[in-house]
């Protein structure tokens, strides 16, 4: 009879839903870069024409950013009042005026 090497007892394990959500959401985390800037930490993290569902102002050129149009995110990485804070003063910059800025 000829040999298997197929391993017995043992079963394939599916990943859970929790991993599949972590996996994601490092996924898209890698998305986020951090960059210095002359006024410091910035992390920025770019926003797809499909996920863009609202009207924003660029704070670069007080025009506004309309749905449906890709941008990017920025938010302080070295702010003094800690990471919430950071976060909710986050802006959304449309791509061409935070590479100029």
């Amino acid at each position: 009879m000829a040999r298997s090497n197929r391993p017995r007892g043992r079963k394939a394990q599916q990943p859970a839903d929790d991993d599949e959500a972590v996996d994601l959401n490092h996924l898209l985390a890698g998305w986020r870069r951090s960059e210095v800037r002359r006024d410091g930490l910035w992390h920025v993290q770019p926003v797809p024409a499909k996920q863009a569902v609202k009207t924003y102002l660029c704070p670069g050129c007080t025009q506004g950013i309309l749905p449906g149009t890709a941008h990017i995110v920025t938010w302080r990485g070295d702010g003094v009042l800690g990471d919430d804070a950071d976060l909710a003063n986050r802006r959304h910059w449309h791509t061409h005026c935070w590479k100029i800025k």
